[in-house]
């Protein structure tokens, strides 16, 4: 049975290792996604994530496509829409992740990972060794993991407010 929950934790360690490695090709695509289906860029607080409070009942436009529109729209763009629909909420939990750290130099050598620095180049800015920097890296990893906000921002799902 424990050799179960440690091949879903390697899993899950793998995961977040890639989308670490893949968020800055996942921000250029959704720069691109938006150029082509909305014709500009959109800001992220206007991805479509939840509002709570005093502005979740304020009347809002849309910045994306009307439901007609969305009909009309061919294979093609509509599987465009699923992928920025999916990169965007992948982006979101990412760099939500690094509020969830327990220490600042995770903060800072998770900043460095998201900015795509190697560890050497993390080991001089920091003055540490390298094993020093892939015990924080890991120490990151873990604790992103483990995180259940992380966890429901990542796929999806209803926050509790």
């Amino acid at each position: 049975m424990g050799g179960v929950h440690l091949k879903e934790a390697a899993r899950l360690t793998v995961n977040i290792s890639e989308l670490i490695r893949d968020y800055r090709m996942m921000k250029r695509e959704i720069d691109r996604l938006q150029k082509i289906l909305f014709g500009q860029t959109m800001p992220m607080r206007s991805w479509g994530v939840a509002q709570y409070g005093i502005e979740a009942t304020l009347p809002h436009g849309s910045a994306g496509k009307s439901q007609a529109e969305l009909r009309d729209m061919d294979i093609r763009e509509q599987k465009q829409i699923a992928r920025l629909e999916e990169y965007q909420r992948r982006v979101y939990a990412i760099e939500s992740a690094g509020d969830y750290l327990d220490k600042e130099i995770l903060k800072i050598v998770y900043d460095c990972m998201l900015e795509g620095m190697t560890r050497q180049a993390i080991a001089v800015h920091l003055e540490i060794s390298r094993d020093s920097v892939d015990k924080l890296r890991s120490d990151i990893k873990a604790q992103i993991g483990t995180n259940t906000t992380f966890s429901k921002l990542l796929h999806g799902e209803k926050l509790a407010v």
